[in-house]
C-alpha cells in the first residue's frame, strides 16, 4: 500500500511540473530572431541635454534593429530645443527644430544621443552639436 501510495504522489508530482513546464514556455515564448525595419513613428518621447540647453524630442522616420526587447534605431529627430539666448538680439527661448541621432530602448526606457545642427553666424560658425537624453517609450 505505501509503495502504491508513493508511487501515485510521484505520478502525479511528475505530471504537474510538465503540465506548469508547459505553461511556462506559451507566458514566455523565446524571443524571435532580430529584425530591421522602417518606421514614421516609435512613439518615444526624450528629454535631454545639448549645447547649454535642453530639448524635448519625439522620434520621427527611422530605421530600426529589434531584438527581443531591445530595440536600435536610428532616425531624425522632431524637436522643442529650449534655450536662453544671450546676445543682444535674442532668439525664442523655445524653437523647433529637426535633429538625428541614435536612440537605445529597453522595454519602456530610451537613452538618445541626439546631434542637432547650429547654423553659421556673424560670429560663429555652424557647427554640429551632440548631446544625450533619457525617455521612456509610449507603445
Amino acid at each position: 500500500m505505501k509503495k502504491i501510495t508513493l508511487s501515485f504522489f510521484l505520478l502525479i508530482l511528475f505530471v504537474t511540473q510538465i503540465a506548469m513546464a508547459q505553461m511556462i514556455e506559451t507566458v514566455h515564448p523565446i524571443p524571435k530572431e532580430s529584425k530591421v525595419t522602417f518606421g514614421f513613428f516609435e512613439g518615444t518621447v526624450i528629454a535631454g541635454y545639448v549645447d547649454k540647453g535642453g530639448f524635448l524630442n519625439f522620434t520621427g522616420p527611422n530605421v530600426s534593429l529589434t531584438s527581443g526587447k531591445s530595440k536600435l534605431l536610428l532616425g531624425m529627430l522632431p524637436s522643442l530645443r529650449f534655450k536662453e539666448d544671450k546676445s543682444q538680439v535674442k532668439n525664442s527661448f523655445v524653437m523647433p527644430t529637426l535633429g538625428m541621432g541614435l536612440t537605445y530602448s529597453y522595454k519602456k526606457l530610451a537613452l538618445q544621443i541626439p546631434l542637432y545642427y547650429n547654423a553659421k553666424t556673424s560670429t560663429a560658425d555652424g557647427k554640429w552639436n551632440v548631446g544625450i537624453g533619457v525617455g521612456i517609450k509610449l507603445k
